[in-house]
């Protein structure tokens, strides 16, 4: 998605270069709203990550624990 972002941005700077306003801008525009979006999937990307992480440590930590509550017990 960054790669489209990238490409909608070099349009812009050889359209403004050559004296395109119009496609420039609206290059630019689109380039914008690529890279936000991009930058919010990262984020969420990242939270969901984060959050598996923390899962997995807590059911092993609770493993853990239900392991050794079962060997304490007659």
């Amino acid at each position: 998605m960054l790669g489209w972002a990238l490409t909608f941005l070099v349009i812009a700077l050889i359209a403004a270069v050559l004296g395109f306003g119009g496609i420039a801008g609206f290059a630019v525009e689109i380039a914008k709203i690529i890279f936000f979006v991009a930058i919010i999937l990262f984020v969420i990307s990242a939270v969901f990550a984060l959050i598996r992480v923390v899962f997995r440590r807590v059911r092993a930590l609770a493993r853990i624990f239900d392991r050794a509550r079962a060997s304490c017990l007659p």
